[in-house]
Parts: structure tokens; sequence; C-alpha cells
């Protein structure tokens, strides 16, 4: 039944429609006119366009196309916006707002003519404008009286004064002129349609005194502004003033416009429900009948004006139907909604109100958000994880560092370097982060040569400096305290001839030393190159024997506390490009004191080098040095290496052999031939005899390092004449033979061989200095 109502009800909405426009099937209907102009929407019965787009001239809109600027046409105002009845606000009736004329007098118009007064007139045969009570009378500026013209039977208007001491706290609060500088009144309902405001001066005033005056009518949703500044209106040219509108009932046309069901029929039927879509109410204002239309406000919105124009509104989708159903299912209505019970089993339809599209798109687009927050999460914690665990790690590595500085000596060593006496250039404590920077994280592409003790690797220092770092394989802890000793007593070596040691890291498990680096190779590797660019002359090798002497010699007797080398050998003498030697490799060296005449240590060195007394004592003292140098002597005249096996009927060693061919003036063929051609025979003698003295079986019967290196001096001088005496005897020598035949059948080592390439050739300032004293710990 209800539907069949409805069906009749819309019969009479078509026929209305069709009758009141006029138009024809093929006319444009209404709602396909254009209805917007900048920025402001022109709802029906306005329009724009043709006859078919308004209800009637009174509601005719000019879009200005340059400008883009709204006027209504019939009373040439600039529109400012259209509000269709609306009974859920205060707008029982249409409104319109308009630009309004402002009356001025005593302002700067850029003309010498005040600006004249100019009535607002809405009246007209059929006008269905009227001036609502939400409009005020005001006036801005000193000592203005304002007065409403075209009124009849009552004065109305209001007089503002100019009160100079209270100016400073007469402001406009909560919408309300003060009467300092500014006034208002309401004005009555009831008003006729064309009405003028004018500015009188106040009795006992001139026209010049108070400066801009003006005077207006605008509705007090625009009474907020600051309205004791006249120029602003004036500037402005105009204010806001609020039109009421509707639909005259004389005019048979719009007597029944759209259908809409009568509130006084309403009341009759006892009220209307959600079915009704629109409503209409009549009214009466100056005389005249009206009539406004608006959607039922209990479930339709829209415009009432136009056919389908009020539509259902669903509440499902709104606050006010989730928060009233709640758990249960909401059911849209025409006009309202119900909460209904779910049924067991029912299922949400997910898709109400939305196409299927749009629901797989929204829970994708909520999937990926939970992904990326979850990922964003995890990547977060991930990160913290990281960190937290580079932290700990740094924190447990500097700790470990920390012992390891300890353990090694760290504190002794600081200790000794502070109170290290003279110039002597000090020795630099390395971290662990300098040296793994300087060889690129100890990088085996950066190893120079291994040995029994340790490995070197070729670094650069963040000065640029390049270095030899000695990584050790393990150090005996109960050692540290002599080996911090070593450290100091060997960085206060400054001879041109002896590598420098720069400093050690004692952050590590095995103490790190730092040398200077030389790049040009080591004797051993020299004196086997057959190359004829690397051919070493005679007077070469024996400028190498003395220079490696004088470095010898300046270890056992320039300082207080002699040093031993400990293994001399040609693979640790080094050579730069103008072959300046450089003794290198302290790995095994021990200093003593100078009432210490030997060591007593477990035997270290190179079979082939190593002292035949300290190898059966255990013994070292400065003479095992001297044996070791008397082999290079021999390398250094025959260019052989004590690991070659020499092939004689007697099956001797490298020194017994050499020492046998000497006796037995075969001297000639053990010289290298190389050197043979060109050499100084009588130099090249004088130096064997000199090495077969080195060579001596018994120490004390061997001449010490000074004693050598002075000899060496003599015979590279022209007036030589040896001042070595020789008090070995014939049964000496049988028992030197015997001695000599201790090597074995092949060279091993017992000690730290280190690469002949790992030191830099520094150039001191001074070719020897002279060693700090030691102090005893």
């Amino acid at each position: 039944m209800k539907k069949e109502t409805q069906n009749l009800q819309c019969i009479p909405l078509v026929i209305s429609v069709l009758s009141l426009f006029g138009v024809s099937s093929a006319r444009k209907p209404p709602y396909l006119c254009n209805r917007v102009c900048g920025g402001i929407s022109i709802p029906f019965p306005f329009g724009i366009g043709g006859k078919e787009c308004y209800l009637n001239p009174w509601y005719e809109v000019v879009c200005n196309t340059t400008t883009s600027v709204p006027f209504l046409s019939r009373i040439n105002r600039e529109l400012v916006n259209i509000y269709l009845p609306d009974p859920t606000e205060y707008y029982s009736n249409g409104v319109v707002h308009i630009k309004g004329p402002v009356t001025s007098s005593g302002c700067s118009t850029g003309t010498s003519q005040p600006l004249t007064p100019q009535p607002l007139n809405v009246a007209g045969q059929g006008s269905p404008y009227f001036l609502t009570d939400k409009n005020l009378l005001m006036a801005v500026g000193c000592n203005v009286k304002a007065v409403m013209m075209d009124v009849k039977s009552q004065i109305i208007g209001c007089e503002s004064s100019c009160d100079e001491r209270n100016s400073s706290s007469q402001v406009v609060r909560n919408k309300i002129c003060s009467g300092n500088k500014c006034c208002q009144t309401r004005i009555p309902e009831g008003q006729p349609q064309v009405i003028g405001v004018n500015i009188e001066i106040p009795e006992n005033k001139n026209t010049t005194e108070g400066g801009c005056k003006v005077a207006f009518l605008t509705s007090n949703k625009y009474s907020s502004l600051n309205v004791t500044e006249p120029e602003e209106f004036h500037s402005d040219g105009y204010a806001v003033v609020e039109l009421g509108w509707y639909f005259d009932t004389s005019d048979s046309r719009v007597l029944s416009p759209i259908g809409c069901m009568n509130v006084s029929d309403a009341s009759q039927d006892g009220g209307y429900g959600s079915e009704t879509i629109c409503v209409c109410s009549y009214g009466y204002f100056s005389g005249f009948s009206y009539r406004s239309c608006y959607c039922n406000s209990m479930g339709y919105a829209g415009n009432p004006f136009l056919p389908g124009g009020c539509v259902d509104i669903d509440e499902c989708k709104l606050e006010i139907g989730r928060k009233r159903c709640k758990d249960q299912s909401c059911v849209n209505k025409p006009g309202w909604f119900t909460c209904e019970p779910k049924k067991p089993g029912q299922i949400k339809p997910v898709f109400q109100g939305k196409s299927q599209f749009d629901f797989i798109l929204n829970v994708v687009l909520k999937i990926l958000l939970f992904c990326v927050l979850i990922g964003s999460a995890l990547l977060l914690f991930a990160f913290g994880i990281f960190g937290l665990y580079k932290f700990i790690k740094k924190q447990r590595r500097s700790s470990r560092m920390r012992v390891f500085f300890r353990r090694n000596g760290g504190m002794l060593l600081k200790q000794q370097l502070a109170r290290k006496e003279g110039n002597v250039e000090m020795s630099k404590i390395f971290s662990s982060n300098e040296l793994e920077k300087a060889t690129d994280n100890f990088n085996t592409n950066r190893v120079l040569g291994q040995g029994g003790q340790g490995t070197v690797y070729k670094g650069m220092l963040v000065d640029g400096r390049i270095v030899a770092v000695k990584r050790s394989k393990a150090m005996d802890e109960d050692k540290v305290e002599e080996f911090i000793n070593e450290v100091v007593v060997l960085a206060q070596i400054n001879h041109r001839n002896i590598v420098k040691l720069l400093g050690c890291c004692l952050e590590t498990e095995v103490p790190v030393l730092v040398y200077e680096f030389v790049p040009n190779g080591d004797l051993c590797k020299r004196l086997r190159d057959e190359c004829d660019d690397y051919i070493m002359t005679w007077e070469v090798r024996l400028h190498i024997a003395i220079e490696i002497a004088g470095a010898l010699s300046y270890l056992h007797s320039a300082a207080s506390f002699p040093i031993y080398h400990r293994d001399i050998k040609t693979t640790n003498i080094l050579l730069d490009e103008k072959y300046q030697v450089k003794v290198s490799d302290f790995g095994t060296s021990r200093s003593v004191t100078i009432d210490q005449t030997h060591l007593t240590t477990q035997v270290a060195g190179t079979f082939g080098y190593v002292d035949p007394e300290y190898f059966q004592s255990s013994k070292f003292t400065d003479k095992s040095d001297v044996y070791s140098f008397g082999v290079v002597l021999v390398e250094l005249i025959t260019g052989k290496n004590p690991s070659s096996r020499v092939q004689s009927e007697e099956n001797r060693g490298f020194a017994a052999h050499f020492v046998a061919a000497v006796k037995e003036n075969r001297f000639l063929d053990i010289v290298d031939e190389r050197i043979k051609d060109e050499c100084n025979l009588d130099q090249v003698m004088a130096v064997a005899k000199l090495a077969k003295r080195c060579l001596n079986r018994k120490g004390k019967k061997r001449p010490n390092m000074r004693e050598v290196s002075v000899e060496l001096e003599r015979i590279r001088s022209s007036s030589y004449k040896s001042e070595i005496h020789n008090d070995d005897d014939d049964d000496d020598d049988d028992e030197d033979d015997q001695a000599m035949e201790l090597n074995i059948e092949e060279t091993w080592d017992v000690g730290m061989t280190a690469p002949a390439s790992m030191f830099n050739n520094g150039s001191p300032a001074s070719d020897v200095e002279p060693l700090v004293p030691l102090r005893t710990w």
C-alpha cells in the first residue's frame, strides 16, 4: 500500500514540474544547466543561462565571463552565497548573501565629491526577497549618527561617540559595538524592501570633526570584523547583507510546484514520517503570503525544488547508524534505517555500499600497509640488534685490548719512556686500530715475509710513512719485562746502518713491532742474482763489510749496555738503492750489563751462522756475533751461501772448507768468479785471513767487532798492513778443522729469519749517536 502511495505521489510531481517550467521534451532540464560561478554554487530555483535554468527572472544569476563574479540580475547586486531552506539550521526560508552599499562621509575617495548614499532596493512585482532580522545597522567612526531612510512611522538609527580616554579599552568583543567609535542597532522584522542609510551630524558637531565616518547594513554573521577602523569599510565599498527569499503564493505557477506535502496536511494526518520526501510550509511577511519547501530532515537531503532532488541518506554509513546498531545489523530504508538482530550464521555483506573492486582494493591496501609497518618494525629491530651487537663487540674488543696492553707490559713501557733521558727520538706506542688501518687489517696481500717468530707486513701510517710491521707469533709471559727493556734500548739506537725501531703495539695478543721500511732487498738476494745489472764489485762488497762491522761494533761497544744481535746473516743485511747497509731483525737480540761476559740462553740463530762454541755451551758472547760476521765475510768473498753443500774429498762444511782452502793456499779456487778478474787480490786475501780469524773455534782467540771494523778500514786503505796479531799455531789449526765440521748436512734455522725487504732506508741526523745509559729495573 505504501508503494502505491509513493507511485501516486510521483504523478503530480512530474506534471507540476512540467507545468511549472513550461518545458517540452526538447528543452534542457534545469538540472543540466551550469550551477557554479566563481566558486559559488547556484542551486535551482536560481540559475545561469536560459529561462529553463531558473524559476523566474528574480532568480536569474548573471556570471561575468571575465571576472567570474555572479550577480543577481534583478537587483544588480554581487552574489556572495545562496542557501536553500533548512529547518535544522536557522534558515526556515531560503537565504542569499549579497554585497550591500556603504555610506561614508569625510573619507578620502580620490575625488573632492563625497560618496553618495545608495539605497538597497529589493522591491518589485513578484520580488521574493526581503531583509531578515539577522541584519544590523552599524555606524563606524567618531561622532557618527546613522539613520535608516524610507522607513515610515518610526526612526531606526544609532549614534557613536569619540571618547579618547576610553579608546584603548573600547574594542569589539563578542560582536558588540560599545558605542565608542562604533554603534549598532537591530532592524525589526517587516521592514520595506527599499532601505537606505544616511549619515547625520550630531548637534554641536561640525562636519569635519572625527574624520572618516561610515554607515551600512550588514548581517550579524560578519559583525566580528574590526569595526573601529572606518577606512577599511570605505576602501572595500561594501558590506554583506542577508536577504531572505520565498515563493509568493499569489503566483499560480508555484502553488503546487513539486508535489511536496504541506505541513498543514501533515498536521491533520498526525504528522509526517520517513516516507515523506519533502515538506512545504506557508507563512506571511509584510502582508504577503509565501511558501517555503525543504527536504524531510528525517532521512533525505538535497534540493526540494528539483524532481528527485531529495535523495535518501544511508544512515548505516554514518556515525548515527553505527552507534545505534552497534552489534546488530543496520538496514537502510527510504528516509530512515532500522537495527535488526543478526541471524545465526548470517554473513555480514562485506561489499555493502561498495563495489567488489573497491573492497578488494581496500583490503589489498590494508595488507600492504600492514606489511610495510611490520617490515619497518623488523628493519628497525634488525638495525637495533646490529647496533647493539657492534657496540658490545666494540666494548669487548676494547676490554680485550686493555688486558693485552697490561699483559704485554704496556704500563711498564710507558714508565720507561717517561723516564727516558737524552735527546734520542721518542719511540711511539701505536694503537691496534692504527696498525690495522696501516696494513689493511693485516691483509695477506701485504705480507713481505714470514719467519720462525712471526710475519712481516708492509704498511702505511696516516702521515704517509711506509713501515714494516712485524707481528710475532708468541711471547713468553715471563719475559715481558725483559722484552720491554729491550724495546726501550732498541728504540734508542740511532745508527745509519741499523734499521730504526719506530715503535710497538701492545694491544694485541702478542706484541707488534714497527720498523722503518727498506724497499731494495737483502744482501743474500743481491749476491745470488746473476743479472749483469746487479753484479756486485769487490769494492762494493768491501764497503758493505765495513758498514756491517761498524754497525755491530756500535751495538757491542758504543752503549752502556752492549747489545748482541745473535742472528747475523746475509738475509738480515738490507741494502738500499745506494748499497748502504741496514742491519735488521733484532728479534733474538739481547742486551747485557757491562759486568756480564756472556748470556746463557736457549740456542737461537741460523745453522751455518751459529757459533760452534755457543752451540755447545749455550753461552752467547760478543765473539758469537763475530763468528756469524765471519760467515758473512766468506759469503762476500765466495758468493756462495752456507746452505750450499761444498763438494770435496773430506765433505766438509761451508766454514771448514773455507778455512782449509785458506790454509792450503787454495784461496783462488774459492773466490767468486764474478769478481776474480777485477778485484784487488791482496785485499781479498787480507779479508779472507780476517774471516779465518773470525771463524776460530775458540771465541777468545777471535778479534772483537771494534778490531774487525778498524782492520777492514785499513784493508780498504792503500797503505794496508795488518795489525791483528795471529796467535793461532799449527796445533790449533787441526782443532779448528775439527770444530768447523760441526755443521750438519743441511742448514736449518732455530731462530727467526726476517725478510730483507721489510725496512726503509732512513737518513738519521748523524751517522752514530751514543746510546742513552739504561737504568736497571
